[in-house]
């Protein structure tokens, strides 16, 4: 902008990016860390895909069937509400496909854990993976790891026991699975009870808190989940993971599959990386992942956030990942819908939830055009003018508070105002809770002496209610 004059003071158009702030270049190398190679014995890469394949046969079968006559326009296209079979649905695929009804629901159910069939609100639409499943080993692997990460989901809980000793157990298996990925044999079940006994207990214990204050309470005990043993459920977890493949259970010990110890060792490889990465994010909150993350680079950063999501289930980290986003930190609300890119498809439902939570509907409006196909350059186009400023002032907080006074101002480029003066009027009716401070920080960064002005005259209209 060359001009003096506010009035007249075009602003560059550029399409609105995703993005929370530019985060400071990193400058510094980082060191390579060799390829890890997976434990010997461990079949190639094409060989686990064919594993896979034949495991995935009868999901990649419904999800083909579906492709052909759910297509939009056919007849009976509704596969049924929440991308679930309806009867009728599930009906006609069992009399296509030779199968039971009860056949055709879990073959469909597999079929969307792996991600071989998308859910779109009340639709359903054959996935990525489908498409690339016959040609493509590591997108069948991934569909695979998909499928074993949604382990609890594949096989029904059981009902007569409390959700929180269900919930403990789905944490504990983890280190049930690692146990037994180190073993590289057949383990008796009651050495496993032992070591899920041990899990348990130790979450538990890190459930305690000590009450800090004048008067320090005396520690509570771990609590306690009446009438929980957990032979029963260790038998469920081991039943469901035996059900996607990743172990075989009987005779009293189990044994993870050629799939299943390569998967598990794919995890511990993640969470390795990123206890060695500069940053180490391992073992922090999503709000304090997403800080240390801040300064990465892209790519760098996405690693970061695969790392932290393997350490955890995908229930878990995206109720984090959403929490964080609802924080006064405009920086970690755009890094926080960043992470949930990188969870895809399974943080649908949660994003959609919060479509409504004026902070983080432009954040979730955009993620969920990026997820239906929108390019990521073109998917602004779905927020109406408000919607854009809001994230246009959401952004300029989260540069005002971590990044530099230049940076600022090429932000205001970025605007999809024309002039200042549009843009002052706009960030004004849009009603952001940081106008005030972004206006202020933006006139004392901005080298022209009457845009300066008019901002931080915008700024005290704003700050008294003024027009």
């Amino acid at each position: 902008m060359t001009s003096r004059n506010p009035r007249d003071s075009r602003l560059r158009l550029v399409s609105p990016r995703p993005l929370a702030a530019a985060p400071r270049a990193v400058t510094q190398r980082r060191t390579r860390r060799p390829a890890p190679r997976p434990p010997e014995g461990t079949p190639p890469p094409a060989e686990l895909a064919r594993m896979a394949r034949t495991g995935l046969s009868d999901a990649a079968r419904v999800a083909r069937w579906a492709d052909a006559a759910l297509r939009p326009g056919r007849d009976g296209a509704d596969p049924g509400g929440k991308g679930a079979l309806s009867d009728a649905t599930a009906e006609r695929a069992a009399a296509d496909l030779g199968l039971t009804p009860v056949q055709a629901r879990a073959d469909w159910d597999t079929a969307r854990l792996a991600g071989l069939i998308e859910v779109h609100g009340d639709s359903a639409r054959p996935g990525w993976r489908l498409r690339a499943w016959s040609r493509d080993d590591s997108a069948v692997l991934r569909g695979w790891v998909a499928l074993f990460d949604a382990w609890s989901l594949a096989y029904p809980e059981p009902m007569d026991r409390e959700p929180a000793a269900v919930a403990e157990v789905v944490s504990a298996m983890p280190q049930v699975l690692s146990f037994l990925q180190l073993s590289a044999g057949p383990v008796p079940v009651d050495q496993l009870l032992d070591l899920l006994g041990q899990r348990v207990t130790e979450l538990r214990t890190e459930r305690c808190e000590i009450s800090y204050g004048p008067d320090p309470e005396p520690a509570p005990e771990p609590a306690e989940i009446p009438d929980a043993p957990l032979a029963p459920l260790l038998d469920w977890a081991l039943h469901a993971l035996a059900s996607v493949g990743a172990l075989t259970y009987g005779e009293g010990q189990a044994t993870l599959t050629p799939l299943g110890s390569w998967a598990v060792w794919v995890k511990l490889e993640q969470i390795c990386v990123a206890a060695q990465s500069p940053a180490g994010n391992i073992e922090q909150s999503a709000e304090d992942m997403l800080r240390g993350c801040a300064q990465l680079r892209p790519n760098a950063a996405r690693a970061e956030y695969r790392a932290w999501l393997a350490a955890r289930t995908v229930v878990s980290a995206v109720t984090e990942l959403i929490a964080a986003a609802r924080g006064e930190d405009a920086l970690t609300r755009g890094l926080a819908f960043e992470a949930l890119r990188v969870v895809g498809a399974p943080a649908e439902p949660d994003v959609r939830a919060v479509v409504e939570e004026t902070p983080l509907r432009p954040y979730a409006l955009l993620w969920l055009a990026e997820h239906d196909g929108h390019d990521p350059e073109d998917a602004h186009e779905v927020l109406t003018r408000a919607e854009s400023t809001w994230l246009w002032v959401d952004t300029a907080a989260a540069v005002a508070d971590h990044g530099e006074a230049p940076l600022l101002v090429r932000h205001l480029e970025s605007a999809v105002q024309p002039t200042v003066p549009a843009l002052l009027d706009e960030v004004r009716a849009v009603g952001h809770p940081r106008t005030v401070q972004v206006l202020v920080a933006l006139a004392a960064a901005h080298p022209d002496p009457a845009l300066a002005k008019a901002v931080r005259r915008a700024a005290f209209q704003v700050h008294t209610g003024g027009s």
